[in-house]
């Protein structure tokens, strides 16, 4: 289990009603910046005609910052988050929960002279501006998180070694390229071919991707979502192919 500690209990619990152990390593750490920078940096922007959340941390940093402009989302778990905060989600993918499907709605084509703010953390893909920008939109950035590597004590780099060597670990999550690549550098070098061969489940294509080219050999599934349950529906289905070497832990 590679996500960040505040946002893995749901798949932890959804694991182990199935039977399976959940080993948390987080790769990523979540920190919100301070009120005083975003604020800063709110009274710089202009008024958006749209707020894109990129995440469920977009929303739980970010929401209190943005009361005018459409609210746009990448996906269900964002729109569940802005709807937990008792407010409305006026653009949805329809399918899919990237920047390709959100770009993919109707009312993120028709954006030319509009200003769109992307409530994010302090990084990432460049597509969504990008793309709006050559729409003929203002874009605008409004970082209200830090996305780091966590420092693991060295008693939890052991701990996890130890769990490869006894052949506790059958099957890796990762759900995004960051993830994975904070994954390779965190992981040991003895525990690099353990790695490669341990099936790895993740929602996003271009994870896929990256652990072709990263981890060459490294058995990849494709989760069908990043939901709980569609993420341990496909480390079921590992196991359900053979691939899963010492018992029902994950």
């Amino acid at each position: 289990m590679t996500r960040p500690a505040q946002q893995s209990a749901g798949l932890i619990a959804a694991i182990e009603a199935t039977g399976g152990n959940a080993i948390a390593f987080p790769v990523i750490e979540i920190v919100p910046r301070s009120p005083q920078e975003v604020e800063a940096d709110v009274a710089a922007l202009a008024d958006p005609d749209i707020v894109i959340y990129i995440s469920s941390n977009a929303v739980e940093h970010g929401l209190a910052w943005t009361s005018t402009g459409a609210v746009a989302v990448v996906g269900p778990a964002t729109a569940a988050a802005i709807e937990a905060a008792a407010r409305i989600v006026d653009i949805c993918p329809a399918d899919g929960y990237d920047s390709e499907s959100l770009l993919a709605e109707p009312a993120l084509n028709d954006v030319a002279g509009k200003t769109v703010r992307i409530v994010r953390g302090n990084s990432g893909r460049e597509l969504l501006a990008e793309t709006l920008r050559a729409r003929g939109a203002t874009v605008d950035y409004l970082a209200v998180y830090d996305r780091r590597m966590p420092s693991h004590s060295a008693e939890n780099i052991a701990g996890l070694a130890a769990h490869w060597q006894a052949g506790d670990i059958d099957v890796v999550t990762a759900m995004s390229v960051e993830s994975l690549r904070n994954l390779i550098v965190l992981v040991p070098e003895s525990c690099r071919p353990a790695l490669v061969e341990t099936p790895l489940v993740t929602p996003a294509a271009r994870v896929l991707k990256e652990a072709q080219e990263s981890l060459p050999g490294c058995p990849v599934s494709l989760a069908t979502g990043p939901s709980a349950d569609e993420m341990v529906s496909a480390i079921t289905a590992i196991s359900t192919l053979g691939h899963h070497r010492s018992g029902q832990n994950s």
